[in-house]
């Protein structure tokens, strides 16, 4: 499958992030002037490309954008003034991803979505640790990016009171029981053991693709399909990292936990034994 990492797939449906105009547009801090129901997705990054070609393209899927070029300044916003969600850089001027991260989170349980470098495993084991929501490294494709905004906000939607229910929670439709395992699809939400298990969207969808079917061998560039856009190139280096990450997440909780099973040469599969 032909995959790629540019940022300019969903440009074809926004304004020229080249026009003065657009880009006039896009400016610190912007002030809202959509309708009072649109989501809104702040946006902190030293890059102005980066902030305006994202900008543009989260406008044209109807979303409201603030941007902020420096970690100090979106902080006092951020707090003062919450989004929805937001997505910021690691690495800028002033106060970097992590500490705005560090900082937002003693205060505010604001859905994060952290932009790395590309192969930075360290940045991205840090921010996970620290609160994020969930990572996507540098270059990546636009598709993604939106794909996992959805995710997350649909995530938070379906953790919030919703009044009482007629049905319980294992009969919900999107639920998946697997031996000690319990996945709620709708809300993101995974125990093992009745223990909560913190997952980022990418984690989920991954051991979703190997949960619904025990003792089945999937290949990695099957998990890649589950849990990426067509378009998206992702290395089997991505993957493994996903799995290894997700199995220690497991292990905190149970230091016997194997249900996540490596086949050398060709994939993994999810045991419920």
């Amino acid at each position: 499958m032909e995959h790629s990492e540019d940022m300019s797939d969903l440009s074809a449906n926004a304004p020229d992030p080249n026009d003065d105009k657009a880009v006039d547009a896009v400016h610190d801090g912007g002030e809202d002037t959509g309708k009072e129901d649109q989501t809104v997705i702040a946006l902190v990054d030293d890059d102005r490309n980066i902030l305006t070609t994202v900008s543009i393209a989260l406008q044209a899927e109807g979303y409201m954008t603030r941007v902020y070029s420096d970690g100090e300044t979106a902080l006092k916003a951020l707090l003062e003034n919450p989004p929805d969600l937001a997505v910021f850089d690691i690495k800028m001027p002033r106060m970097d991803g992590l500490e705005l991260l560090r900082a937002l989170r003693a205060q505010s349980a604001l859905p994060v979505i952290f932009l790395t470098s590309k192969d930075d495993e360290q940045d991205e084991e840090q921010g996970l640790e620290m609160g994020a929501d969930d990572y996507i490294a540098k270059p990546f494709s636009l598709r993604l990016l939106l794909a996992r905004i959805r995710a997350i906000l649909r995530r938070r939607d379906a953790r919030l009171p919703q009044g009482s229910s007629t049905k319980s929670s294992g009969e919900a439709a999107g639920n998946l029981t697997r031996g000690r395992l319990f996945m709620d699809a709708e809300r993101h939400y995974v125990t093992w053991d009745g223990k909560p298990v913190s997952l980022t969207v990418t984690e989920f969808l991954l051991l979703e693709a190997l949960a619904t079917r025990p003792g089945v061998i999937k290949s990695r560039n099957q998990l890649m399909d589950s849990a990426y856009p067509d378009d998206m190139f992702v290395d089997d280096r991505t993957v493994d990292s996903h799995i290894k990450r997700m199995r220690r997440k497991f292990r905190s909780i149970d230091d016997n936990f194997s249900a996540i099973e490596t086949l050398y040469g060709a994939g993994y599969s999810f045991s419920d034994g």
